[in-house]
């Protein structure tokens, strides 16, 4: 049975508890031990192992230095604070509009300096041309049954902040895989039109645009869900009912070694743009 996002943001809070009450447990200290060095009552102590009540940043450094492992903590507070907020239900998102929830990230997107992005589905949202992002808003728009389908719009708004690429400060490396090309949205003019774009965005400098072939062999990664890394801060993970915002340091090194090692599967340059091409004549 599918897992929702409240229970799995749930189960994510009873991952923080248990490792908090394994350290207690490793230190040799009973609940109310622990309490009396934190300076609480023990039954809080009890509520936050059974993950009935959320620790605070505070808390969990309390906690730690009880237990000699202050070097856990800030591993601890971050995978604390994904479990209270790495859920952000779709339907929740965009309850005011499709454009509103593109125009909700432009002051992130100044804010970082380098994007690493792999899409094994769609072209990734800085590359879309509007003809490209109107078909897939709109459609995504029918598929949620919004009251008001604002696709085009969205889609303007989409292309105006992908205005970032432009902005010096910026790096931006993507990684697709070569099935995106084939995956066509909108009619035959505006997949073109798309697959053009990424042979001007693709020579851009700030920009590397890698495609991992469909003939790979031996894939060292199979294909993943499609994320952004944001500056090695936070990991955006797209599924098809929530976006989870990933913060764990652990975590992250996770989808960087991924990234990586799709990036080592995948081609570039003239390479990159024979793909393309070779998508484009199979759309005639």
């Amino acid at each position: 049975m599918p897992v929702s996002p409240s229970s799995s943001a749930q189960a994510a809070r009873h991952v923080v508890a248990t490792r908090l009450r394994d350290l207690r447990k490793n230190a040799g200290l009973t609940v109310v031990e622990l309490a009396r060095r934190c300076g609480w009552h023990h039954s809080k102590t009890s509520r936050v192992e059974n993950a009935v009540t959320a620790p605070t940043s505070k808390d969990i450094r309390a906690w730690a230095d009880a237990c000699d492992a202050t070097d856990q903590a800030e591993d601890l507070v971050a995978q604390s604070l994904n479990a209270e907020s790495m859920y952000g239900e779709w339907r929740h998102q965009v309850r005011r509009g499709m454009k509103q929830l593109q125009d909700s990230v432009v002051q992130f997107f100044h804010d970082t300096e380098l994007f690493r992005i792999y899409s094994s589905t769609l072209v990734p949202g800085l590359l879309q041309t509007e003809g490209y992002a109107s078909a897939l808003l709109s459609s995504i728009a029918d598929f949620r049954g919004l009251p008001v389908n604002d696709g085009a719009a969205a889609a303007a708004a989409r292309v105006e902040r992908s205005r970032v690429i432009h902005e010096p400060g910026h790096r931006f490396v993507m990684l697709i895989e070569e099935s995106v090309l084939y995956s066509q949205l909108g009619d035959a003019d505006a997949m073109a039109a798309q697959l053009g774009y990424l042979l001007t965005a693709g020579a851009l400098p700030q920009v590397a645009l890698g495609i991992v072939p469909m003939a790979t062999r031996q894939r060292p990664q199979w294909p993943l869900e499609t994320f952004h890394i944001y500056d090695s801060n936070v990991v955006s993970v797209e599924f098809l009912s929530a976006e989870v915002n990933i913060t764990q340091p652990s975590e992250i090194a996770l989808y960087l070694k991924a990234f990586e090692q799709m990036r080592s599967m995948a081609v570039y340059g003239a390479d990159a743009r024979a793909l393309i091409l070779r998508a484009i004549e199979a759309l005639h």
